[in-house]
């Protein structure tokens, strides 16, 4: 994602100049890195230009020695070869030089690696679960702790990627929710993976660490400037790899707190009582909402699927009587992760979902799931 010029130059002309650069993300015909926003990016830049000088200084020694010697020392000017056993100088010359030139750019790239793994001291700790195929979002520690949310791609981009039409500065990279942090404190971000192998990067902060299933890594970040930042999932996670961006969204500290306010208030509205019983139209109505959020961009608004995506108009899942099929299926997934697990979505939102498969379409079965039955599903 850093470099995009290779892409650019591939593109025709009109296509290219119709796109503009997005600031904090990918700009037209990209060759060097992000512009840093953190002082670990900036130390990461001056890393990367000093050993690129170190490397092309190397270079042109080297080449420079051996094509001279090759120029002025050929047969056809009368040239005779010198007549030596060893020389201790050279073998000295050719040992030291080489190792203080290591030392010196692995004391520099040590420094920097030490102070990208000190997480310690963070005001605000925030849990990063790479899901197939979205980030969830929990805010563990300091102002916003409690906040939970997932973070997908925004369906028109999806839509447009189907289509074939790439539109806007930010194609791909547009989310529901983004991640919102506040500007100048730390931010340490814990990753884990509900599924297969994740990597949460974003380029302008100089952060990329794994999401792996089972195990909790951390790293952390401390922007200095207000304003967007992207970035993707960066390890292959499947079919759905390419559309995991990730948008993070630093505020000053004050618009940071009308935000962590306005969510809070916007979670406790949304918080349902799994115990409640809800009416059919209830249902249909709430998982409409979740299935065009969340399902739809496989399954397809119409129920059809498309290609290995299977049908669920007409699924023999879907219309069987034991409603324990389906909730397995959206709890646990299933076919090795291709249909990954729903456990993100609360019990309400799960609930009405099928509810909402099994009646829409040409499924009018009348069957009606509550949230207490997915709760006993999870074995709460």
């Amino acid at each position: 994602m850093a470099l995009s010029a290779p892409w650019a130059l591939l593109q025709p002309a009109h296509a290219a100049a119709a796109v503009q650069g997005l600031p904090g993300g990918p700009a037209v015909n990209q060759l060097d890195m992000h512009p840093p926003v953190t002082e670990i990016a900036r130390q990461v830049h001056g890393l990367h230009w000093f050993v690129m000088i170190v490397c092309v200084v190397i270079f042109v020694a080297v080449f420079g020695v051996m094509f001279y010697s090759i120029i002025k020392h050929r047969k056809s000017v009368g040239a005779k070869s010198a007549h030596f056993h060893e020389s201790v100088a050279v073998e000295i010359a050719w040992t030291l030089v080489p190792f203080l030139i290591v030392v010196v750019m692995g004391f520099a790239a040590t420094k920097t690696v030490v102070a990208m793994k000190d997480t310690s001291n963070a005001d605000l700790t925030i849990k990063t679960t790479g899901y197939q195929w979205k980030w969830g979002y929990d805010y563990l520690q300091g102002e916003g702790q409690g906040i939970s949310f997932l973070s997908t791609l925004d369906l028109r981009q999806r839509q447009l990627s189907d289509a074939g039409t790439p539109e806007g500065d930010d194609y791909l990279l547009k989310v529901d929710n983004p991640l919102v942090v506040p500007v100048g404190k730390k931010v340490r971000i814990i990753t884990t993976a509900n599924d297969v192998i994740h990597s949460w990067m974003v380029p302008a902060f100089a952060v990329k660490q794994d999401a792996i299933p089972g195990f909790v890594r951390d790293t952390w970040f401390r922007a200095d400037k207000t304003g967007d930042f992207y970035g993707q999932c960066v390890e292959l996670c499947g079919k759905e790899h390419a559309y995991m961006p990730i948008h993070v969204k630093v505020l000053s500290a004050e618009d940071y707190s009308q935000w962590v306010d306005g969510k809070k208030k916007e979670l406790a509205a949304k918080a349902d009582d799994p115990k409640k019983t809800w009416k059919l139209d209830e249902l249909v109505a709430r998982g409409e909402k979740v299935y065009t959020a969340n399902c739809a961009v496989c399954h397809k608004p119409d129920g059809k699927g498309a290609g290995p995506i299977k049908a669920l108009d007409g699924s023999t899942v879907v219309l069987d009587g034991d409603k324990g099929k389906q909730i397995h299926v959206l709890l646990n997934g299933q076919n090795n992760g291709a249909m990954p697990a729903w456990k993100a979505l609360s019990d309400t939102e799960i609930a009405a979902v099928i509810t909402y498969t099994k009646n829409q379409w040409s499924n009018k079965t009348g069957q009606i799931v509550q949230p207490a039955e997915i709760v006993a599903a999870r074995g709460k």
